[in-house]
């Protein structure tokens, strides 16, 4: 049994396409404390995080969209997971991958504050290790790892107190790079596993070798799941999608396998975008997702009659 704090984080100024705002009501609405109470959790909603008012960058880049409200997220977002962390796992209801830049730090500021060392593991499309100074769109939904790993050219936020070590992070499932980014990664030691290196070997063994290192490191583990690490045919509501994502059964043993690792202690659901569901096909799903991160196992599912 564990102690879940949800948390709402309808962050939706990450990028110029609008609709995440949405995203903690939908996950919701789909039952996702219902689901965790059902598993045996004590389940907290603690409702949506507010953020401060939108701080002033007259010098930034002008193509930035929104920074001055990413930013007051960031910090707002950072106090309530280093908060969270003390007595529970919280889960961040999103909004968009934004919201990152505070979540990951916050966890990673209390894995520091009791002495233990913090891993994330980034289910994405895309890798979002850009800075202000290399994105080209403008979309700070693309740049929160890289914050959180305390990357040059984030002057304009706050400071990171405990930067993740990027030999801790492991990105899984990707298949949109940019060029920029690419660069990045390439002298980084954070370990890169693309959709072409899992049409090989499956998502099984880089993940059971990274989930070998977090428990011998007694690490803390960071989910940071996005809709499209899904292929868009079963997650049709994201903003971003990508052909040939991970696929229901893919996903699932990802979820199972955190599961049984025992070291999840927080995560991530970002770029969920109602507006662009199927009758609430996405959202569904993730909730099913959740569930299998959280215990239940594939003999536990009922049938579903379809008519």
């Amino acid at each position: 049994m564990t102690d879940v704090t949800l948390i709402g984080a309808p962050v939706d100024c990450g990028k110029a396409r609008r609709g995440c705002l949405m995203g903690p009501d939908a996950f919701r609405v789909a039952g996702l404390a219902e689901a965790l109470r059902d598993l045996g959790h004590r389940v907290t909603d603690s409702g949506n995080v507010v953020p401060g008012a939108p701080s002033d960058h007259p010098d930034a880049p002008a193509h930035l969209i929104a920074l001055g409200e990413t930013v007051a997220w960031t910090r707002a977002l950072h106090d309530a997971a280093r908060q969270a962390m003390v007595s529970s796992m919280p889960v961040f209801m999103g909004g968009d991958h934004a919201l990152a830049a505070g979540t990951v730090t916050g966890v990673a500021a209390h894995a520091a504050d009791i002495g233990r060392p913090q891993f994330v593991l980034w289910l994405d499309a895309h890798t979002d290790f850009h800075t202000p100074l290399s994105t080209t769109s403008g979309n700070l939904h693309g740049t929160p790892l890289a914050y959180a790993c305390g990357r040059a050219g984030f002057d304009m936020f706050p400071p990171v107190p405990a930067p993740v070590s990027e030999e801790n992070v492991a990105l899984l499932g990707i298949r949109s790079v940019d060029p920029a980014e690419h660069a990045a990664l390439v002298d980084s030691p954070v370990s890169l596993h693309d959709m072409r290196e899992i049409d090989e070997t499956g998502f099984a063994a880089p993940l059971r070798a990274f989930l070998q290192r977090v428990e011998a490191a007694n690490g803390m583990l960071h989910v940071s799941l996005d809709v499209d690490f899904l292929d868009p045919s079963i997650a049709p509501a994201v903003g971003t999608t990508v052909p040939g994502g991970a696929t229901f059964r893919e996903a699932h043993l990802v979820m199972e396998m955190l599961h049984e690792s025992r070291r999840v202690t927080s995560l991530d659901l970002v770029e969920l975008n109602p507006f662009l569901d199927e009758r609430g096909k996405t959202a569904a799903l993730m909730v099913d997702l959740v569930g299998s991160l959280m215990g239940r196992r594939v003999f536990d599912r009922p049938t579903r009659a379809h008519v």
